[in-house]
């Protein structure tokens, strides 16, 4: 009996000290709970205010660049460059408010700069490449290219790529570096092009019919220039067709409309004016008993 007296205000004060330990414990949770969503609320609100204010500077940017008449190509990697920077900055502050030491992530970071190097080498060359397009100008917002085995109007130079519409209203993503290493063929860097036709006329044809006929042809299209004169000359003496090269000059935005017009215009005529066009044929000969 004495025994089991003596156990009871044992047995109390262990319940009382686990009491008190899981008081503790629990108001540390709370506490950290409150800190940790005072963290979270406030990264939260940072990330919304800095998008706001992201989305604000990059339109007076833009607006800013506008107002200079600043070149379209320069716009459209000042904008991706701001953009890019801004975002960065809005990241870090983020992390930061987290409760992540900032001055830790950027040790970590040098720490990893060589492998982020080579993972970023190719990025960092096409950045590269887009200040050297924008410096040597080899193509422009609007004009059209061909690099890489692509076609099509500029709409951007980003800072890591530059942005194609195809005449099929295809978007293409070509990375400067390529564009700025390899080959592009500007198609409206120059105000004329020259377009060039290849006619087959059949074997006994009066050459100087076809040639008079061609020429008046070309002089009918307004759009087709006078200087440099339009050269229509006997090109080659092939199988099956005497072949005419026709050359005339135009500006280029009328290159295609003129090239395929006259495709059409020379079918018409030259069916009325009875110039013949060769096709495949098959003589065969039967041998008589």
């Amino acid at each position: 009996m004495l025994l089991l007296q003596a156990a009871a205000p044992a047995a109390e004060t262990v319940v009382e000290d686990s009491f008190s330990k899981l008081q503790v414990f629990l108001q540390q949770l709370i506490d950290w709970g409150v800190n940790a969503g005072g963290h979270i609320i406030g990264a939260v609100l940072i990330f919304i205010v800095g998008r706001f204010l992201i989305s604000f500077l990059n339109k007076m940017v833009a607006r800013l660049l506008a107002k200079r008449h600043v070149d379209a190509s320069i716009q459209s990697f000042v904008k991706s460059l701001v953009n890019i920077l801004l975002t960065i900055l809005l990241i870090i502050a983020v992390i930061g408010k987290l409760g992540v030491e900032t001055t830790s992530f950027a040790a970590l970071l040098a720490s990893a700069g060589v492998a982020i190097g080579m993972a970023l080498s190719g990025n960092l060359q096409n950045f590269a490449g887009g200040l050297i397009v924008l410096l040597l100008r080899p193509y422009k917002v609007g004009d059209l290219i061909e690099s890489q085995g692509v076609t099509g109007t500029v709409r951007e130079i980003q800072i890591f790529h530059t942005i194609l519409l195809t005449g099929d209203n295809k978007v293409i993503y070509i990375p400067n570096g390529a564009l700025s290493s390899g080959t592009v063929t500007n198609y409206s860097r120059e105000n004329t092009r020259r377009v060039e036709w290849v006619i087959g006329v059949e074997y006994g044809e009066n050459f100087d019919k076809v040639e008079e006929t061609t020429r008046r042809i070309i002089a009918e299209d307004k759009r087709i220039l006078g200087d440099p004169a339009p050269f229509v000359a006997l090109h080659a003496l092939d199988a099956s067709s005497v072949n005419v090269i026709i050359r005339a000059w135009v500006k280029s935005e009328d290159y295609w409309g003129v090239y395929f017009d006259m495709n059409k215009n020379i079918y018409s005529v030259f069916n009325k004016e009875g110039i013949g066009f060769p096709f495949p044929q098959l003589t065969v000969h039967q041998a008589k008993d």
